[in-house]
């Protein structure tokens, strides 16, 4: 456990106490120092303080404490892997849907950096130990494209293009009911739920981060729709919050669907099919779409008619 203390100095006083953090210590991600803070352990005068949105006072004194990192030393086992494309600078992979991405918490073996680090020998050195390589991620249940970069000058090109929303997304979801417009944009800010801390809610009041996700019907039967789906943004279970938000949870999902749903044995029915972005030497752009295997669709007789974005 590392412990942190500061002093709010004159001028200092009325900010956040998770933007006042985010100034003083530059070496952690604010939204490190939320999770620091809703998890107990920031303390201001001497008692925890959970609010992130909390406004310090001059002469008030902050710890923080830090505990140490779980060490997860992800180690290398023959996965197969659907690689759509490949170079020296990168892959680009079809991961099926049921894999998660990293090793964390309950999910050590069996994770698609696993089967990277096998596939790749040098892949340890890029990135951190735990996501090596890793430039963005899906949903265990969510099926589809991601890009890895197999060198550090990849990642940060990579890693920056994410960041700059210069990166193409574009996915299909199969979900309950139909959207307001035939054609649309959802743009609400995203943080944690305050009364279930493995989901995320819409948060106004500016209380969460902006994300925008642009949505297309593409096809309807009966009580459900299929949706193209464009990323502005990327935050954690984006998508899967905004079309709850709508009325229109995604088929299958287990945390922001029906409770009770006879369609969850078909598994979560959303699919990253199209990604896009510069390649990091060469400049030029690339762009790779994989269809949802046949068992999305399974009988809900659902067919394209107005195409993607």
């Amino acid at each position: 456990m590392e412990m942190k203390s500061f002093t709010v100095e004159t001028g200092e006083g009325g900010k956040r106490l998770d933007l006042f953090l985010a100034s003083r210590e530059k070496s952690f991600s604010r939204s490190f120092l939320q999770k620091l803070c809703l998890g107990g352990n920031v303390y201001v005068n001497g008692e925890r303080q959970l609010k992130t949105g909390y406004r310090v006072k001059e002469g008030q004194k902050i710890e923080v404490h830090v505990p140490a990192p779980e060490v997860i030393d992800a180690s290398p086992e023959n996965i197969p892997l659907d690689i759509v494309y490949e170079d020296s600078d990168l892959l680009v992979v079809n991961k099926p849907k049921g894999m998660v991405v990293h090793p964390a918490a309950g999910h050590y073996r069996g994770t698609l950096v696993n089967a990277l680090l096998a596939h790749c020998k040098d892949l340890a050195a890029i990135g951190d130990r735990v996501r090596p390589g890793i430039v963005h991620r899906l949903d265990k249940d969510t099926s589809g494209l991601l890009v890895v970069a197999k060198n550090e000058a990849a990642f940060l090109s990579l890693s920056a293009q994410l960041k700059n929303r210069k990166m193409k997304r574009e996915y299909r979801a199969i979900v309950h009911g139909l959207p307001p417009l035939e054609k649309g944009t959802i743009d609400a800010p995203l943080g944690r739920d305050t009364r279930d801390r493995k989901k995320f809610a819409v948060r106004e009041n500016g209380k969460g981060r902006r994300a925008v996700t642009h949505y297309k019907v593409l096809g309807k039967a009966g009580q459900f729709c299929l949706l193209s789906l464009r990323l502005e943004t990327g935050r954690t279970h984006q998508i899967r919050v905004h079309l709850a938000h709508i009325g229109c949870p995604v088929v299958g999902d287990p945390l922001y669907g029906p409770k009770r749903s006879p369609y969850k044995k078909y598994g979560q029915l959303l699919h990253a099919r199209t990604l896009g972005f510069e390649h990091p030497r060469s400049r030029e752009y690339m762009e790779f779409t994989v269809e949802p295997g046949d068992d999305f669709f399974h009988s809900f007789n659902l067919e394209e008619d107005n195409g993607s974005f």
